[in-house]
């Protein structure tokens, strides 16, 4: 871990204030860990997300996705840049939508995430930190910044429309939109083993409602490896804090 000491990535992230001005209730909770032994999806996993997807058939059982207050709160962020959400939607409206049906099995880790995301309804993104450049920052985008993707089966670049709220580092973008699609350069893999993970809150949800997340997904991570390491940090409009685990 020398590359990446956990602490140092956290110290860096940043939340331009441009992105507080779009929606100054909006808190980035950055949880990075290390010592991961990772795999593809297994048993376990698998029972995370068929929990997951009890917890959205109860939580939709009397209203409609876009009903739900935070899901409602990203529609509007999504509005507030451009984004037309119906077309784009965030990541937590898209694994809720899929809940019903399945949602997807990719691996250990991606299926951790997503298990959060919807069990504790928020957008969460997990990120190969081996392959940053550089510290996560988020912005309103130029326009200019590169974004690899896959497209017809290819990886293409492309770029992000000028005053897009993007999460990049000094490589470029490595999820467009807020929290919509992440780069294929910084996804998590089989083999994983440092991993920076991004909780998304808007006001509907609480700072005890994220930490509740966090912590969460911070013990289902510890479970994956006998020397696993995990540090956080909270991002808002006033202040940050950290602390380390």
């Amino acid at each position: 871990m020398a590359e990446h000491p956990l602490q140092e990535v956290l110290a860096g992230g940043h939340v331009d204030a441009a992105v507080f001005a779009l929606r100054p209730d909006y808190r980035a909770l950055l949880l990075a860990v290390d010592g991961i032994v990772a795999g593809p999806s297994d048993a376990a996993s698998d029972a995370l997300l068929r929990t997951a997807e009890e917890a959205a058939r109860e939580a939709l059982a009397d209203r409609s996705v876009p009903e739900l207050p935070h899901v409602a709160a990203w529609r509007e962020a999504y509005r507030a840049f451009g984004a037309k959400p119906q077309r784009t939607r965030n990541s937590l409206e898209s694994l809720l939508r899929r809940a019903a049906s399945g949602l997807p099995r990719v691996n250990r880790l991606t299926d951790l995430y997503n298990a959060v995301s919807v069990r504790h309804q928020l957008p969460l993104g997990g990120e190969d930190l081996t392959r940053y450049a550089g510290p996560p920052r988020l912005v309103r985008a130029t326009g200019t910044e590169p974004f690899d993707t896959v497209a017809d089966g290819g990886t293409v670049i492309e770029h992000p429309d000028p005053g897009e709220v993007v999460w990049c580092d000094d490589a470029g973008v490595t999820c467009r939109r807020w929290n919509w699609r992440q780069a294929r350069r910084t996804q998590l893999r089989d083999d994983t083993t440092t991993a920076l993970f991004i909780l998304d809150a808007l006001g509907p949800l609480t700072d005890e409602a994220l930490r509740s997340a966090a912590e969460d997904l911070a013990t289902h991570l510890t479970r994956l490896g006998p020397d696993v390491h995990t540090a956080q940090r909270l991002i808002t409009a006033d202040a940050a804090t950290e602390s380390g685990g």
